[in-house]
């Protein structure tokens, strides 16, 4: 379904993943857990996800470079320091970290597979054409950065 690469914002993506998360923490098994753990658990990991997007926003910016995901081919630069030596996608990492955050607000075991759906969708429908459109941005270079930097983590 080639009709959907760079089609859909990964962020609206994240909401529709929310959405379907909350439905699944009200149709299925939610874990007992006290509302203390709860909120450390999810202001601990919603504080990670959004810092990490942050910084590959700022890193970004600070290359005057888009960040819009949907018109990659826009790139004027390739983004290799920062939080982009850990990750080549800190942004839709950090989107995950979030997601595991609301997961840990539901209590909700169940909803960690739309979280899984998410990776899958983001995968294949944004970070695959981004790559390809970034190596015939960047070819040689682009390669290396690839072959020394994991794709997530």
């Amino acid at each position: 379904m080639k009709s959907l690469e760079h089609r859909v914002p990964p962020p609206v993506v994240a909401l529709i993943t929310i959405a379907v998360m909350w439905a699944i923490a009200r149709t299925t098994y939610v874990v007992p857990i006290s509302q203390t753990v709860r909120y450390v658990t999810t202001t601990l990991l919603l504080t990670m996800g959004v810092s990490t997007v942050l910084l590959g926003v700022l890193t970004f910016r600070k290359a005057g470079t888009t960040i819009n995901p949907v018109e990659i081919e826009r790139a004027s630069a390739l983004v290799t320091g920062g939080i982009f030596q850990l990750t080549r996608n800190p942004m839709y990492l950090g989107l995950c970290i979030v997601l595991t955050g609301v997961a840990a607000w539901l209590s909700a075991p169940f909803a960690l597979l739309a979280i899984a759906m998410f990776v899958l969708f983001i995968s294949r429908y944004q970070i695959q054409p981004e790559e390809r459109a970034l190596l015939a941005l960047f070819g040689t270079a682009y390669e290396e950065y690839c072959r020394r930097t994991r794709r997530w983590i």
